[in-house]
């Protein structure tokens, strides 16, 4: 009973925005689990909120779609939480850094329309994801950047299921006609992957340094 009610205590805490870039207070996958899903169900809400104010804004708005595959879904969790949160993290160790890569990721959503008009941005995209940079940050610098790519494709490839699912966009594992380009995503995922270690393992040996001085 005490063990639950100290998780409780440590949730409560962790949920309360204060605490927002700072690490959680414990880093078990479920533990984890249970805050990516609370700042996705902020974003669900914000969203959902958000559409009412663009639907009035916007006459005749229709949220935006890009041709997505498989391949593409999966390697964006990778790509994208190195780059944005992985990297700038082990590169300087400050969190309010990474909290800037996390924001330009973020802003970077509202572009994902083939035209780039007032009237055709990922608004509500862009709403969405944006709780998600917290959860990042506060994955990575809580020891658990593994947990971050997982959960970011897990994430990606369960939108993308329901997505073609729906019609809103073709279910194709390849992009046939350029598979050249999920050919580089993957590969540049693999590289920055690489790099994010070797930077990991940079940071680890400083503390270490610091630890023995």
């Amino acid at each position: 009973m005490s063990r639950h009610n100290t998780i409780y205590s440590d949730l409560k805490i962790d949920f309360n925005p204060l605490t927002c870039i700072s690490k959680y207070k414990r880093n078990s996958v479920y533990y984890l689990t249970i805050m990516i899903l609370f700042y996705h169900l902020i974003g669900f809400a914000i969203m959902v909120i958000g559409s009412i104010v663009v639907n009035m804004v916007v006459s005749d708005y229709s949220e935006p779609t890009i041709p997505l595959t498989v391949v593409s879904v999966i390697f964006a969790g990778p790509f994208e939480e190195t780059l944005f949160f992985g990297i700038p993290f082990y590169l300087t160790g400050n969190n309010l850094v990474t909290l800037a890569g996390g924001v330009v990721w973020a802003s970077m959503h509202i572009l994902h329309t083939p035209t780039v008009q007032v009237s055709t941005l990922a608004y509500l995209t862009w709403l969405f994801v944006t709780p998600s940079i917290f959860a990042s940050v506060r994955t990575w610098i809580s020891g658990k950047g593994w947990f971050a790519i997982v959960s970011h494709s897990i994430w990606n490839v369960i939108f993308f299921t329901a997505g073609c699912t729906n019609g809103e966009f073709p279910c194709r594992i390849i992009n046939e006609k350029d598979y050249l380009i999920d050919i580089a995503y993957a590969s540049t995922s693999a590289v920055f992957i690489l790099l994010t270690y070797l930077l990991y393992l940079r940071h680890q040996n400083k503390r270490v340094s610091k630890s023995i001085q």
